[in-house]
């Protein structure tokens, strides 16, 4: 069974985390994928190695790792990989794959312009 696991860099802020609840909740309505979670690398809670942990004990054999971070860097590029690969230890069962940042979508250039066209 596949299961979503939506990241994000996390934020001292509780709004930064309660948009995320709500996108997580839109997100699994209009995919209808069952196991549909979402966790943070670091600053608030759940951490991604927790999220993969609730993804599995939901019967999870597929983890996708949904970046919502716009570009690469740090995080992207080393910090969540390893994070993944330890996990990939723990879980040697469970396929555990990683999106690209946000910001490499085809589509992000036209999510700009329609911000842009609505101001």
């Amino acid at each position: 069974m596949k299961a979503i696991l939506l990241i994000s860099h996390g934020s001292q802020s509780p709004k930064t985390k309660q948009e995320v609840k709500a996108l997580v909740k839109i997100l699994k309505k209009q995919s209808k994928i069952l196991i549909f979670k979402y966790a943070f690398l670091e600053i608030e809670s759940p951490s991604i190695p927790v999220g993969i942990d609730q993804c599995v004990n939901e019967g999870a054999t597929h983890v996708v790792v949904l970046l919502n971070f716009l570009n690469s860097g740090k995080h992207v590029d080393i910090d969540i990989p390893t994070i993944i690969r330890q996990a990939s230890k723990k879980y040697p069962q469970v396929l555990i794959t990683i999106t690209k940042p946000v910001g490499q979508h085809p589509r992000i250039v036209d999510l700009f312009l329609d911000m842009l066209n609505e101001k």
